[in-house]
Formats: structure tokens, C-alpha cells, sequence
């Protein structure tokens, strides 16, 4: 017969892992229902650093331009709204959603650079173009001195 030594911490530690897991698992799964139930989502943006202007490209497909308020406020931009959830045809059985639905907001600080009287939007294809152009800078005159 041979001895085997009894480590009573190592079952405890693997019933910790498989309860650990179990709750990730239970988790992961609630949020996610709740993330679609509730609205919860964040479009993608890329910012682009111009010349003369600071470029926002949000990613908002399937939606139309009055269900997105953009608003500027004491050097706050927030861009807002709602996609919603159609069902083409009410014999649809869908399988898996993963795309995002409900509302979203999502706000940027705007450097003070940025004209604020001059932001402009434009939407084309499911992306939001938000246009914030630089303020001139204000260059030191040069006065050149004469001799006499």
C-alpha cells in the first residue's frame, strides 16, 4: 500500500476555481442581457488631428440623422442617442444578436483650441463626421526697426 499524502487545501482550492468560473460564467451572461436590455453600448470613434481642424468619426449604422443630438457646453461635446431594434418580419427567429442596441451618450472634453462656434456634422453611410476646427493661432507681429 502506498501513502498519499492529504492536502485539504487543494480540494478547497479547486472547489474555488469551479465556483469562480461558475460565477464568471453567470455574470458575463447577466450583463450582457442586461447590456442589451438596458441600452447600454459605446460606437467606435477615431479622432483626427488636422491642420486646421480636429476630426470625429463615430461609427452609427442603421440609424437616422434625428435620432443623434449633438450638443457643445462649456467645453463639453456630447453626442447622444438611440438605435433601435427592428424586426424586419415577424416570422424572424433570430439565432444570436451581437450587435448593439438603445441608447448611447459619449462626451469629449474639447481642448481650447477648438472654435466652438464653428463645429459642424455631417452624416453619410452610417458614420457621424463631426468637424471641430482650430481657432487661428495668434502669431507675434514681427516689426522690423529701421536705422537712421
Amino acid at each position: 500500500m502506498t501513502l498519499v499524502k492529504w492536502e485539504p487545501f487543494r480540494d478547497l482550492i479547486t472547489m474555488q476555481e469551479r465556483m469562480s468560473r461558475l460565477f464568471d460564467e453567470t455574470l458575463s451572461r447577466v450583463w450582457k442581457e442586461e447590456g442589451l436590455q438596458r441600452g447600454l453600448w459605446s460606437p467606435p470613434v477615431d479622432v483626427v488631428d488636422r491642420e486646421h481642424e480636429v476630426l470625429l468619426k463615430m461609427d452609427l449604422p442603421e440609424m437616422s440623422q434625428s435620432e443623434i443630438d449633438i450638443k457643445v457646453e462649456e467645453n463639453t461635446l456630447t453626442i447622444k442617442g438611440e438605435r433601435k431594434f427592428i424586426k424586419e418580419t415577424p416570422e424572424e427567429n433570430y439565432i444570436q444578436i451581437e450587435r448593439p442596441y438603445g441608447g448611447f451618450h459619449r462626451q469629449f472634453t474639447l481642448p481650447k483650441r477648438i472654435d466652438q462656434d464653428k463645429i459642424k456634422a455631417s452624416y453619410k453611410d452610417g458614420v457621424l463626421y463631426v468637424v471641430l476646427p482650430k481657432k487661428e493661432e495668434v502669431y507675434p507681429k514681427q516689426v522690423s526697426i529701421e536705422v537712421k
